[in-house]
């Protein structure tokens, strides 16, 4: 639904400039915001935003939610303790209903690269700590700080990506596309 929103928004833009090269600018913007009232699309771009929005916090929530759960490697629920890729796994799996792969680059493979500047709650974040890229994924938090699982003898907590440690071992920041598309678990038994 989403994308036929962006389809149709941007139809009636190329429309408008096409139409408006000889208008000034303010007017060809209000037949814009018209155009897009009248067919109820902005108000369908705003619930969608609001949507996507509040997912991403109904994620950040609920991992935080696991702060103190033990690491293990290998794990992926709370019985069992997390390791990095198990806990992002488990969150996403949990709020949105969206099963992510199993391990870290696998989950880097499977989301959209994003600008570092650009991240907003709910995204992941990547660090080299093994010597290999995409060793390690934690979920942003936003304010520069992210929630992860992370290592043996650890806890799931937050952490300031600003630290020495982690600064120097950032590999990347990617979104999960379909946190915008896809509908939240149903409840269950």
């Amino acid at each position: 639904m989403l994308e036929l929103v962006l389809k149709w928004l941007f139809i009636f833009m190329v429309v408008a400039c096409v139409t408006a090269h000889a208008a000034p600018a303010a007017v060809a913007e209000d037949e814009i915001a018209l155009l897009l009232a009248e067919k109820g699309l902005l108000t369908r771009l705003e619930q969608v935003s609001h949507t996507v929005s509040d997912r991403a916090s109904n994620l950040v929530i609920t991992a935080m939610g696991f702060l103190g759960v033990p690491y293990r490697r290998g794990g992926n629920s709370v019985e069992t303790g997390f390791d990095c890729s198990g806990f992002v796994r488990a969150m996403y799996e949990q709020t949105v209903g969206l099963l992510l792969p199993r391990r870290a680059k696998e989950q880097a493979a499977a989301t959209e690269a994003i600008d570092k500047k650009d991240l907003q709650p709910g995204d992941l974040v990547f660090f080299n700590t093994m010597k290999r890229a995409f060793s390690h994924v934690g979920i942003y938090v936003g304010e520069g700080k992210f929630i992860h699982s992370p290592r043996p003898g650890a806890e799931v907590r937050v952490e300031d990506m600003g630290g020495n440690y982690w600064q120097r071992r950032f590999n990347g920041a990617r979104r999960v596309l379909a946190l915008s598309t896809t509908e939240p678990p149903q409840n269950r038994p």
